[in-house]
């Protein structure tokens, strides 16, 4: 048997309805012509993207969705037509996108959709570049994002049960949708618009926590307005479970094996095969090496599905950059969050510059279609700037008397209980809690920091709380009476996936224990860094840098980029100085993108 079916990762293992098509070669493949079927060509509409037999139709003509994911909060607003165009140039005839929650609602009732959050002008940009799109809205989308793309401040609710039919869940899913889909509704295929597909939720068979949570979310995008061909995503094991009558069921490459395609069968007959998430790798995490894909596996992959007549979705088409600070984090050997960069292995690189694959990708691609040639983009060019030096610092210490708003309370209280952001509580970044001691003794955290403690005593680092180690023995300073235990919680990002992303509160999520006692009371600083909090104005406290600095702290320096600034990444280089019992806390990467 083919290459492509006999994986060991068990990508795919064809039924026996399916053998029949295993005689087909790619020479005796027919080329598709879809050069007609473009959103600037069909200017009447009357039937959408629609299952007919085992193809997919549009406007009745036999259609396949070849297809590649750009998220466009992963990329620079001014980048995106290029991104667009260059997915475009390779073959590809649509467009597949994931709408975040949790940066479109940042705060309860607060909707953003403009700026690097315009979903509307990404799409519009879509449609005249000649794409099609799948939206995916979710409200779950996954994506390796902070809890999924959910917004955080759900987890204000102790008894908050996500992605299902509790009540509180669905009563922010209703007003976050009531904003939402109207927006998309308008750009419905029937509507002129290039959307041709609506994904429901996403991968909900792997959680499965409410079996009528999923026609629930059907009924609230179709009684807002789309009409357009729905369908659900599963990987192998999880098809059944996450399928809903009526609406197409699409395949994730993961765990799939004979059963997955009689289940497919069994669920929907002879319907098309659409491999929603075809990947040539994983995100990365920190600690670990960068992971690679096999490009020679990946071609064969994908000529085995063309022969069999399966449309793709490739993920990602350009993965781009996890900004600021939204990356989440899995559970696999222990806690893994993920990296700042999100490349992927995709086609096109972090930055937009093209990869070998994408070549081997546009060749193929181009030779089994007849698609028009369009011009080929020039590959994006990365600018050298000069090495920049930290020239100034200010220690956390230095900054907690500017803070505007600090937080008093009888017990710590996690990111999500403080009374910020309008009593939405802190989304990202880190969190500070001082608490007055009077003797030393055994610091026992009991599981309560999440996800990364740096414990001082007054200014001086003492140790590290974290999801491994939860004790740690202090020593007073005998010559004073009391002394400020500090302990700094850095959020590396939520869980994903799974059932535990109920429990993901950040912070420190319940008592801290000093010999037994719990520790009372608290002084709570957020320290979110956000851009606001960032470019706050701080008073002229800077200091020259002249030796190493001890400690949390914010540096400065200036970067003259020019007019106007140019795509690059930032290479971070540090000096460590280690004391005996010191610890260095540096979340970083090198590849952390800069866009124009």
């Amino acid at each position: 048997m083919w290459t492509f079916l006999g994986r060991p990762e068990c990508i795919l293992c064809l039924s026996s309805a399916l053998c029949a098509m295993a005689l087909i070669t790619n020479n005796q493949l027919p080329r598709l012509n879809q050069t007609h079927l473009t959103p600037l060509l069909m200017i009447t509409r009357k039937v959408g993207l629609e299952v007919k037999g085992s193809e997919f139709t549009l406007e009745g003509y036999p259609f396949r969705i070849i297809s590649g994911t750009i998220d466009y909060f992963r990329i620079p607003r001014n980048s995106w037509r290029l991104s667009l165009r260059k997915l475009q140039a390779c073959g590809f005839n649509t467009l597949t996108t994931h709408i975040p929650w949790n940066l479109h609602e940042p705060a309860v009732g607060q909707f953003h959709f403009t700026e690097s959050m315009d979903l509307i002008a990404f799409l519009t940009l879509a449609s005249e570049t000649g794409l099609w799109v799948i939206v995916c809205p979710g409200p779950y989308i996954g994506s390796d994002l902070d809890l999924g793309g959910l917004p955080s401040w759900l987890l204000k609710d102790p008894k908050m049960k996500l992605r299902t039919t509790y009540k509180g869940f669905t009563k922010a899913m209703n007003r976050y949708f009531d904003d939402l889909i109207p927006r998309i509704a308008k750009y419905q295929y029937m509507k002129g618009g290039p959307i041709i597909a609506v994904q429901v939720e996403n991968e909900y068979g792997s959680y499965y926590m409410d079996k009528k949570y999923m026609a629930y979310v059907k009924m609230a995008l179709k009684s807002r307005g789309i009409n357009e061909l729905l369908m659900t995503a599963d990987d192998g094991v999880s098809l059944r479970k996450g399928h809903l009558p009526n609406v197409l069921a699409t395949v994730h490459m993961k765990n799939i094996k004979k059963e997955t395609y009689e289940d497919l069968k069994i669920i929907q007959d002879n319907s098309p095969i659409l491999m929603m998430v075809y990947t040539a790798n994983s995100f990365d995490t920190w600690g670990t090496l960068h992971q690679f894909g096999d490009p020679q596996m990946l071609m064969k992959d994908v000529r085995e599905m063309f022969n069999l007549g399966f449309s793709l979705n490739f993920y990602m088409f350009q993965g781009g950059t996890n900004f600021g600070l939204i990356g989440g984090a899995q559970f696999l050997r222990g806690y893994m969050p993920v990296v700042t960069s999100y490349d992927y292995s995709a086609l096109i690189s972090e930055s937009g510059e093209y990869t070998l694959e994408y070549q081997e990708f546009q060749y193929f691609f181009h030779s089994v279609t007849d698609n028009t040639a369009s011009i080929q983009p020039k590959a994006t060019l990365m600018f050298a700037y000069q090495t920049l030096k930290l020239l100034y610092f200010m220690t956390l210490w230095d900054v907690l008397p500017y803070l505007v708003k600090i937080t008093k309370s009888s017990r710590p209280l996690s990111m999500e209980q403080l009374p910020v952001n309008e009593r939405n509580g802190q989304s990202f970044g880190y969190i500070l809690y001082e608490t007055v001691i009077f003797n030393g003794g055994l610091l026992t955290s009991r599981g309560h920091v999440q996800d990364r403690g740096q414990v001082f005593l007054d200014n001086s680092y003492v140790g590290l709380l974290d999801q491994t180690n939860n004790e740690l023995l202090l020593f007073k300073d005998v010559s004073k009476k009391t002394q400020i235990l500090r302990i700094l919680v850095e959020n590396q990002g939520r869980l994903s996936s799974g059932h535990d992303m109920n429990k993901e509160r950040k912070g420190l999520t319940g008592d801290i224990y000093l010999d037994k006692s719990p520790l009372r009371p608290f002084k709570i600083y957020s320290l979110e860094m956000k851009n606001m909090f960032i470019q706050r104005e701080f008073p002229k406290s800077w200091k020259k840098v002249t030796s190493h600095v001890q400690g949390p702290a914010f540096f400065l320096s200036h970067l003259k980029a020019g007019d106007p600034p140019q795509d690059t990444f930032i290479k971070i280089k540090i000096i460590i100085f280690e004391e005996l019992r010191g610890d260095v806390n540096i979340r970083f990467t090198n590849r952390a993108q800069l866009g124009p």
